[in-house]
């Protein structure tokens, strides 16, 4: 990886990690946040409900994130290439829209042996956010890789 390169990544990284935090804890309203995981075998709760306040969220994610590569990148100098960053955008918006349904990560976490954590709710510890992090975190750091490649 060149120098040019790596510090594409890394500023694609850094614009598109602080755009996520603002997204989900500032840009996301209560409404999406309390029904994104919405599913029909819960009772009182509608999968169609949770499947439209989920992608509401992920458009608002993906716009914040779009904006802050975008003006980063202007105010840097940094050249982008607009396929790679619509996969790149496209990879997170996926990502995490699959995370924020919430049964896809919960099932994961069972079939891995975390079941105990990504249901922890005590000591002062969220399992199931701290999974949904690192999952996040994940796949910006591929998109990054696909910004930067």
């Amino acid at each position: 990886m060149t120098s040019v390169r790596a510090a594409r990544f890394a500023a694609a990284y850094a614009l598109l990690r602080a755009a996520a935090d603002v997204a989900d804890h500032w840009i996301q309203t209560d409404h999406q946040a309390a029904n994104k995981g919405q599913h029909d075998h819960n009772e009182g709760q509608s999968s169609a409900a949770g499947r439209r306040a989920c992608a509401a969220h992920v458009a608002t994610y993906t716009a914040t994130q779009a904006v802050f590569l975008l003006g980063g990148a202007a105010l840097l100098g940094m050249k982008l290439k607009p396929v790679p960053v619509l996969v790149a955008l496209g990879v997170s918006a996926g990502s995490h829209y699959i995370a924020d349904r919430r049964e896809p990560l919960r099932r994961l976490a069972d079939a891995t042996g975390k079941e105990r954590f990504v249901r922890l709710a005590d000591h002062g510890m969220n399992g199931a956010y701290c999974l949904d992090q690192a999952w996040h975190h994940t796949f910006e750091t591929c998109a990054a890789l696909i910004i930067a490649a």
